[in-house]
């Protein structure tokens, strides 16, 4: 049904794209083949045809019409010379205008690209910088090429995407639809089903978060992707409730991350570990037995960073994030 509907809507846009003055809902109606399929082509005649039939066309030409606006496409309703109302989809309304980039302008956009290596995004992007190419928006050496070959530059940034759950959960919430799936904390031994409605993805510190509102505990939750076990299945259905804005996700991935301090905590490091705990200290002080003392921000969060570090890292205080590090490990061992 889905495809079908998208081959209607494709027609459509070609068609009011196409003809060379405006159409009437009669014309448009004899012109396509789903609608001649479903409603015949307007003349006598109860199916196809007829009053019932032509009230059923109307309908579904209006949501399509609509449908097609929400995609971008302007359609003006205009008065034929007959009399009679008709659509027209001018091109000169439905093209871009010319684009031209500069070269750091040009040069953002070929870092963007190749951030997506390992995602679905990659060909997309890709796809994006050919066409910019070709239709001449990108000044000449912005993407070098050899042999056929384009030759990438000295600076080449990546996010890695490996997560089977990373592109069921981009389409989710871009289409904004709920997801089910299982997930494990870190400080549980078993997953346990979570029904969440999908906000954003958000990367930090090289690992994948989703931003979203749990349903079973009707509340914001941010997820790991690294901790969903089995598949991300989408569910129909709209959104009960309102999405925040942008800024708003990314300061509660943050925070759930471990990103928003509230206090300090004290640790020791064993020398030549923990590099990124390092460069996060707000103190450090050389111990006799080779470890090192820190003095890090703490905040939500904390204790599974620690518990990456395993062996590595002793919590001295405060007690609540020594006691949350130990139980974490406690579940990890018991698998």
């Amino acid at each position: 049904m889905a495809i079908a509907k998208a081959e209607r809507l494709m027609n459509l846009a070609l068609c009011l794209l196409g003809a060379r003055r405006p159409l009437t809902k009669r014309e448009l109606r004899a012109s396509i083949e789903a609608y001649v399929e479903a409603f015949g082509s307007g003349g006598a005649g109860v199916v196809p045809g007829g009053e019932g039939a032509t009230e059923s066309f109307s309908r579904m030409f209006e949501r399509d019409k609509d449908d097609l606006r929400e995609l971008g496409l302007v359609i003006d309703t205009v008065e034929n010379v007959d009399g009679e109302t008709a659509y027209v989809a001018r091109r000169d309304s439905n093209r871009l205008p010319p684009l031209a980039l500069d070269a750091a302008e040009a040069t953002a956009l070929g870092l963007a690209a190749r951030v997506w290596q390992q995602a679905r995004l990659a060909s997309a992007a890709s796809g994006a910088l050919q066409k910019l190419h070709a239709a001449g928006g990108m000044p000449p050496g912005a993407v070098p090429e050899q042999g056929g070959e384009r030759q990438l530059g000295t600076l080449e940034p990546h996010i890695p995407a490996r997560e089977a759950a990373f592109e069921p959960l981009m389409l989710a919430c871009r289409d904004r639809r709920p997801v089910v799936f299982d997930y494990r904390k870190s400080n549980a031994a078993r997953s346990e089903r979570r029904q969440v409605e999908p906000w954003t993805l958000e990367c930090w510190r090289g690992h994948w978060y989703l931003a979203g509102w749990d349903r079973g505990r009707q509340d914001e939750r941010v997820f790991r992707l690294s901790r969903i076990t089995g598949t991300v299945r989408s569910r129909t259905g709209a959104f009960l409730a309102a999405v925040p804005d942008q800024v708003t996700v990314r300061e509660t991935v943050e925070r759930w991350a471990g990103e928003g301090a509230t206090s300090t905590a004290r640790i020791k490091l064993r020398e030549g570990a923990g590099y990124p705990l390092r460069a996060r200290a707000l103190a450090t002080r050389e111990l006799d037995d080779g470890w090192d003392e820190l003095e890090i921000p703490y905040g939500h969060g904390l204790d599974a960073w620690l518990v990456e570090f395993g062996p590595d890292v002793v919590v001295l205080e405060p007690a609540e994030l020594r006691a949350d590090v130990i139980d974490r490990l406690r579940a990890v061992a018991k698998g």
